[in-house]
């Protein structure tokens, strides 16, 4: 139901309503800012190729312009526009891991706005995993961005009752679909330097990943 900062629709975790998911993703795509779920904390999503729209993320985030902002994707067909290239490295990646646990860091496209990146030349994309995001990423036709829900400095959101005042006040819709898993996040592999460099270690252990590569 509405609320004085946004307006918060419960969504079922496993099978999203088409409605809400639509109204999200229509929201979305006029540059407006979602409060969604993913498989370990609650996200804000925007139009990733809408620089303007990027820019109210870090705005309302307060982050630091130079840290870059990852992005799902919902399908496989909307990799090579966004990237460089795909390496053989990044290849072995996806087959294992993907959809979701493993945040690959490619060399970014031109498509991508710096503010995006971050100015680093480089972006993180993930194909996504929970139900919620995935439909979400769908509808809205193009890649979203996935950053955390909440003000830079603080912890990850794994509920959407306790998002900051400042989110909720900042964003246009919250999709709530329960208490999260919470967790280390995904791990981020950087795949432009050779060997890949485990930027973050999270649900996939280093260990796993390096042994993939020695195969």
């Amino acid at each position: 139901m509405p609320t004085k900062e946004s307006q918060i629709f419960s969504v079922d975790p496993g099978f999203p309503e088409h409605d809400i998911i639509d109204k999200a993703a229509t929201l979305i795509k006029k540059g407006g800012i979602t409060v969604f779920p993913t498989s370990t904390f609650y996200g804000l999503g925007t139009m990733a190729l809408k620089s303007e729209a990027v820019s109210r993320i870090f705005q309302l985030k307060r982050r630091d312009p130079g840290k870059p902002v990852l992005i799902l994707i919902a399908s496989m067909a909307e990799l090579a526009e966004l990237v460089q290239c795909v390496p053989a490295e990044a290849t072995q990646l996806i087959e294992a891991f993907w959809p979701g646990k493993v945040t690959i860091v490619f060399g970014a496209g031109r498509i991508l706005s710096k503010n995006l990146t971050g100015d680093t030349g480089k972006i993180g994309i993930r194909l996504a995993a929970h139900p919620v995001a995935s439909a979400l990423v769908r509808a809205v036709g193009s890649p979203v961005t996935a950053t955390s829900a909440n003000v830079a400095g603080r912890g990850g959101c794994i509920e959407a009752g306790k998002l900051d005042q400042e989110i909720r006040q900042g964003v246009s819709l919250v999709l709530d679909a329960g208490r999260l898993g919470g967790g280390g996040g995904s791990t981020v592999v950087d795949v432009t330097v050779s060997p890949p460099k485990i930027l973050r270690e999270g649900i996939i252990g280093a260990e796993k990943i390096e042994s993939l590569f020695r195969r």
